[in-house]
C-alpha cells in the first residue's frame, strides 16, 4: 500500500532520529549546571526508597512518561505495542505520537483501544497537533483522538519552529490559543499542552493555564531538535539552511522548569528535553516537574522488543532511586527539597 505524504514524512523522522548521530541540541538542556549535595549518611534502606505518583488520579510506580515519538509511521504500531506493553509492566504513563494520520486517513499504525487492551492500568494519552484545531472539525478531532485509545487524557503539542521550517508545514497559527481554550471546556478528560523541544516560556504557561489546560510539558531544548530533523529532510540547499539555523533554538530545559514553575505554580508540569538518566530525572523532580518524560532516548530500544524497552527505563528507575538515596530522600516529597550546590538556577 502507497504510503501517504503525511506518513511518508513520519517515517523519514523515525530514520533521522534513529540514525547515528541523531540530531540534537548542542545546547546543554541545563541538567550539568545543578548538582545534589551528597549526603554520605542517608540513615534509609535503598530497597524502601518510594517513588511512587499519580497522574490523573492513577498510581504511577515511578514519575515517568514515555513521551510522544511515533505517530503516522507504520512501523510505529510495533512500536507503541512494546512501549505499552512495558508501561504496563513498569507502571509508568505513555503518550503516544500525532494521531492525525491515524484519524484522516484509515491507516491506524497501533493508535487504536489495543493500546489500552496491552496497558489497562496505566496512563495512556492521546495527542494532536495544535495547528489541527483550526480545521473546521478540529474539536470534533480531539474528541476522536480520546475515544479512539480510550485514553486518560489528550496532549495538544505546538510545534510552530517546526511547522515553519517544513516546506508543507502549517504556518497560520492565528486563533490556536481560543480554540485550545474551547476544546479545555468540550473535552471529557484533562487536557495537556507540550512544546516539541523548544521549551514553553512562562508567559505562554500562564495563558494556558488561564484557557483551562490541566497539566503542561515543557520539552524544553536539549534533546531531539526537530529543526535540524527537518533540515535532514530537507531537498533543497535554501530549506537546510533556514532550517540549521535554528537547530539550537529555544529555552534550555532546566530554565524552562525553573521558571515555568515560578510562574504558574498550580499546575502541573512534566519536564522533557535532554533527560538522559535517573539523576537528569531526579534534577528535574527538584526544579518542579511532577513528572518526567523521555521519547528518543528509548526509540531504538522499542524497536527491538518490549523486553529492551522495559530494561531501559529499568535503568533509569535504578538511578533515579539511587539519587534519592544519596540525596537521604525517602520519597519524592523529599527529593523535591533535596540540598542543591549553589548555582544560578538554584530555587529559592
Amino acid at each position: 500500500m502507497k504510503k501517504s505524504t503525511l506518513s511518508q514524512r513520519k517515517d523519514d523522522h523515525l530514520d533521522i532520529v534513529l540514525a547515528a548521530g541523531k540530531p540534537s541540541h548542542s545546547v546543554d538542556p541545563g541538567w550539568s549546571s545543578l548538582r545534589f549535595e551528597h549526603c554520605a549518611l542517608p540513615e534509609l534502606d535503598l530497597n524502601q526508597v518510594d517513588l511512587g505518583t499519580s497522574l490523573f488520579g492513577i498510581s504511577l510506580r515511578a514519575p515517568l512518561l514515555i513521551s510522544s515519538m511515533t505517530g503516522g509511521a507504520e512501523r510505529a504500531r510495533f512500536i507503541n505495542q512494546h512501549l505499552a506493553e512495558a508501561a504496563q509492566a513498569l507502571g509508568i504513563a505513555m503518550g503516544v505520537g500525532s494521531q492525525r494520520v491515524s484519524l484522516r486517513g484509515g491507516h491506524d499504525q497501533g493508535l487504536t483501544g489495543e493500546l489500552r487492551r496491552l496497558a489497562p492500568d496505566v496512563p495512556l494519552l492521546g495527542n494532536l497537533g495544535a495547528a489541527q484545531l483550526r480545521e473546521a472539525d478540529g474539536l470534533d478531532l480531539a474528541c476522536r483522538a480520546v475515544d479512539s485509545l480510550q485514553a486518560d487524557a489528550l496532549i495538544i503539542h505546538l510545534n510552530p519552529l517546526q511547522e515553519a521550517v517544513q516546506p508543507e508545514g502549517d504556518r497560520d497559527w492565528r486563533g490556536i490559543l481560543e480554540r485550545i481554550e474551547a476544546l479545555a471546556t468540550r473535552l471529557p478528560v484533562p487536557l495537556l499542552v507540550k512544546e516539541v523541544g523548544a521549551g514553553i516560556s512562562p508567559s505562554v504557561a500562564r495563558a494556558l493555564c488561564d484557557a483551562g489546560v490541566t497539566m503542561i510539558d515543557i520539552a524544553g531544548a536539549g534533546g531531539t531538535s526537530w529543526a535540524a530533523v527537518e533540515a535532514e529532510r530537507a531537498e533543497s540547499a535554501a530549506d537546510r539552511a533556514v532550517a540549521m539555523a535554528f537547530s539550537d533554538w529555544g529555552i534550555p530545559t532546566a530554565h524552562c522548569l525553573l521558571a515555568v514553575r515560578r510562574a504558574v505554580p498550580e499546575v502541573g508540569l512534566i519536564a522533557s528535553g535532554g533527560v538522559r538518566n535517573g539523576i537528569d530525572a531526579a534534577k528535574a523532580i527538584r526544579l518542579g516537574a511532577d513528572v518526567v518524560g523521555q521519547a528518543a532516548g528509548v526509540l531504538s530500544a522499542a524497536i527491538t522488543s518490549t523486553e529492551a524497552a522495559m530494561e531501559h527505563f529499568e535503568v533509569i528507575v535504578r538511578q533515579l532511586r539511587i539519587a534519592c538515596f544519596c540525596t537521604g530522600s525517602s520519597n519524592l516529597a523529599q527529593l523535591r527539597r533535596a540540598r542543591l550546590l549553589p548555582t544560578s538556577l538554584t530555587p529559592p
